[in-house]
């Protein structure tokens, strides 16, 4: 198991509705990537922005077909979150 300090960083989100964005960063805990087109799942629109102290993670991928995921954890060295299929897909996807 990978260790928090391991986890690769959201290098840049550009889903400015989301309340865990500010200034084009990813402020979560730890966000996890799944579905059937690689949509960040941690994505939420509500009134009021959320972890603004801290880097966003991301903590587990779902998407088993992506070559960057290894026993559901990401290995690429930062994601970049934004507009694919949906508001917030993670753009780093690729199939392998």
């Amino acid at each position: 198991m990978t260790s928090v300090q391991d986890l690769p960083q959201v290098h840049s989100c550009s889903a400015t509705s989301c309340s865990y964005n500010e200034s084009s960063s990813c402020h979560a805990g730890a966000i996890t990537i799944g579905g059937d087109h690689a949509h960040c799942g941690t994505f939420v629109e509500i009134s009021f922005r959320a972890g603004t102290d801290r880097t966003g993670l991301v903590g587990a991928c779902h998407r088993s077909d992506c070559r960057y995921n290894d026993k559901l954890e990401c290995t690429a060295p930062s994601v970049d979150v934004g507009a694919g299929t949906d508001v917030a897909d993670c753009l780093t996807y690729e199939a392998r």
